[in-house]
């Protein structure tokens, strides 16, 4: 039987009552409290089983701290990277990437006047597609790479037909970008740690909140919000509800509750952004709504995440998460994985360059350009 056809009928009470036994409300009782225990029991056990399962999940997904491929002999270590255009308009301080990520050979410049000696430009997707910033206009330097770099989804990426043939990288959170760099992964601890499961009970007063600023009655998520209030409360925080405290900050905020709303607001491959990594590293689980739940399995353990899709209806979930709440000793099945892991936040947009910079430098030989942009990333 699936797992969610068993956690369905686990909590509805998959099992009927026969017309005798209703007349004997003592064995009735006796008898849910048996089978109460006998559920509790199974649901333990294969939490276990999942448990050891933890890293499996995993093994397929590029470890973006690694180097993908070697330097090819002889070639100087050190690289230029030219940022085109600050995303979003925004300037912020470049880093130096030895000392914050220890990536060496890496000069980051966004000064343009360094384009003919450039070995890479780093292009960011929302200026140029909106005429915010033009293209260099100067023939390309011979070796030159091109690095499209865009972290929103496809449903909220415009123009991407412009540039068939441009560019030589795709920098992306999809898995199978040249250069992969998602919202937040998971680093493996060297030994379990066992004080590494968060305090739920003393320090996690509330149950559910929601942190949101675009909100749109067309997204998914907000109809199945409508859906799931109906059946638990939820508290709304940020521009699109109560807004946070001065003093605080997201991660602040959520290690107050159990759980944390992580949903998308357009449903991708890979697009798992920093609403779900702040959850996990707040210490609250996720209740998830994105692609499917394999696809989230590429970068978490099972049970570190709850899925809207595990449960046929908003309902169901609700019983489930106040279930969750009344069971501490469910609850761990969902935390036990960070005693073999600790969570990585991405560091925007320090992280990118650095670990773009540090590509180019293995991609030195690579010189053919993407014909097929648009298909490959609304695949």
């Amino acid at each position: 039987m699936e797992i969610t056809q068993w956690l369905t009928q686990w909590v509805t009470g998959g099992s009927s009552t026969s017309p005798r036994a209703a007349k004997r409300p003592g064995l009735r009782r006796s008898k849910t409290r048996r089978v109460t225990v006998l559920r509790t029991s199974c649901f333990v056990a294969l939490g276990g089983a999942l448990f050891f399962l933890l890293g499996v999940c995993l093994l397929n997904l590029p470890d973006p701290r690694q180097q993908p491929f070697p330097l090819a002999e002889g070639e100087p270590r050190d690289v230029t990277l030219l940022l085109w255009t600050h995303p979003f308009g925004r300037y912020r301080r470049l880093p130096d990437c030895e000392v914050r990520f220890g990536i060496r050979g890496c000069i980051l410049t966004d000064d343009r006047r360094m384009y003919p000696g450039a070995d890479a430009i780093i292009m960011h997707h929302r200026e140029i597609t909106t005429n915010a910033t033009a293209l260099p206009s100067d023939p390309r330097p011979r070796g030159q790479k091109w690095i499209w770099m865009n972290f929103e989804s496809p449903s909220h990426t415009r123009g991407l037909w412009r540039f068939e043939g441009v560019f030589n990288l795709t920098m992306t959170y999809r898995a199978d970008s040249d250069i992969f760099l998602p919202y937040g992964y998971l680093v493996p601890r060297f030994r379990p740690h066992a004080n590494a499961l968060p305090h739920t009970r003393p320090r996690r007063p509330h149950l559910l909140v929601w942190v949101i600023s675009n909100w749109s009655e067309s997204q998914a998520r907000v109809a199945y919000y409508r859906r799931l209030v109906n059946y638990v409360g939820v508290d709304v925080l940020g521009r699109a509800g109560v807004p946070l405290p001065e003093d605080s900050t997201v991660v602040r905020t959520v290690r107050r509750y159990l759980f944390y709303l992580a949903l998308e607001n357009s449903q991708h491959t890979d697009y798992i952004t920093e609403k779900l990594w702040n959850s996990l590293l707040a210490g609250a689980v996720p209740v998830v709504l994105g692609p499917p739940r394999e696809n989230y399995e590429r970068f978490l353990p099972p049970e570190a995440f709850i899925h809207v899709d595990d449960f046929p209806s908003p309902r169901l979930l609700a019983q489930y998460l106040l279930l969750l709440r009344r069971s501490p000793a469910l609850l761990q099945r969902h935390l036990a994985w960070r005693r073999s892991y600790s969570v990585h936040l991405t560091a925007f947009w320090a992280e990118h360059y650095c670990t773009a910079c540090r590509a180019v430098r293995n991609h030195r030989l690579r010189t053919n350009t993407i014909p097929n942009l648009q298909r490959w990333f609304e695949s």
